[in-house]
């Protein structure tokens, strides 16, 4: 069923697959992009995996006027798949006010504009965050919804509640959030990856730089948690497997398969790793060694999480396919072309 999907974020690190794995599918894409937190150059890997390049708009979705042109000037887009955001959990303690803006305002001007529209198909880019320390583990989609520890966290779950009162309203309008647990990895191209501008938020980059000799050593955040080894349990998806699930979720809607009109989905592997454990798989999986030390523990660090699969695999008849080995190769394979890109620029 091929359709006009407008993709927002779409040259970042999640949004860029999933363009692929649309495209992959025959969806026809627009993206929207303010390059805040990405490159342009994700548009060329783009169009070298599928052979087509698709439709690139630089709008801030925060300028209410530009989002209103902007469907105007697409009147057939069908449904929004949104990833446009801010995400780093330690800005958005220092900055509230630019969370909340950034990723609020721009979830209400598409709202704004969806609801105009005779069918709307949106599909939220939300977090596991959502659920804090989860009382038991593997966390379903029923745990309750616990005080965010962070701005960031709060805008997920606002973003949320914002979504089903609007579908509340409106039958013709219809949602599916998506909690992600951990998403690593990158294209087999190795032509897209996760691209973070300045120092990194997340574990595998560090990971992947510092194996490249680009930083001294990897810090692990404790040892001593209630855990096996002693250091936190994630579950790592890799963001392939996460893509499809965005078209997925899009089709559901498409085919009036939904239960209700906003529904959630888990999107985890169902495994929890450990920081130790994915340094040994990263070691094993690419025949690097990578120096680490153990140091304080970091605030508001979750000691646990992964999903309970179950919904997406069943509801959804999704599963993921690749596992942390081929994930972490994956990742390193493009730090590896990064550093390569850089050389030629330089």
């Amino acid at each position: 069923m091929s359709s006009k999907i407008l993709v927002t974020g779409g040259l970042g690190f999640i949004g860029s697959h999933t363009v692929v794995a649309l495209q992959e599918q025959g969806h026809e894409v627009v993206i929207i992009d303010n390059l805040s937190n990405s490159s342009i150059d994700v548009l060329a890997g783009i169009t070298k995996i599928t052979e087509k390049t698709p439709a690139f708009e630089n709008i801030d979705l925060r300028n209410k006027n530009q989002v209103k042109d902007f469907f105007e000037k697409h009147p057939d887009i069908e449904g929004v798949i949104h990833f446009a955001a801010s995400k780093a959990v330690g800005e958005s303690v220092e900055n509230p006010l630019l969370y909340y803006e950034n990723n609020l305002a721009s979830l209400i001007y598409l709202l704004q504009e969806l609801q105009l529209k005779e069918n709307a198909y949106f599909i939220f880019s939300s977090s596991c965050t959502v659920y804090g320390q989860a009382d038991s583990l593997p966390i379903t989609e029923n745990a309750p919804v616990k005080k965010a520890e962070s701005p960031y966290g709060n805008t997920k779950q606002v973003g949320e509640e914002i979504i089903i009162d609007t579908a509340r309203i409106n039958e013709n309008f219809k949602a599916i959030s998506l909690r992600y647990f951990n998403p690593i990895g990158a294209h087999p191209s190795a032509e897209i990856g996760e691209l973070p501008i300045g120092t990194p938020q997340n574990l595998i980059p560090f990971i992947t730089q510092t194996a490249i000799g680009k930083r001294e050593e990897l810090s692990v955040f404790g040892d001593d948690y209630p855990t096996p080894d002693g250091t936190c349990i994630r579950d790592y998806i890799h963001v392939m497997d996460l893509a499809k699930a965005h078209v997925v979720a899009l089709e559901r809607l498409q085919q009036n398969k939904e239960e209700s009109n906003f529904e959630v989905f888990n999107l985890g592997t169902g495994k929890g790793s450990s920081v130790l454990e994915v340094i040994k798989s990263f070691e094993r999986s690419t025949g690097e060694k990578l120096p680490y030390k153990i140091v304080d523990r970091r605030e508001g660090d979750v000691v646990a999480a992964y999903a309970d699969t179950q919904k997406a695999n069943d509801v959804l008849g999704w599963k993921t396919e690749k596992n942390l080995d081929e994930a972490l190769k994956s990742a390193w394979d493009w730090q590896k072309e990064v550093v390569k890109r850089e050389e030629v620029e330089n």
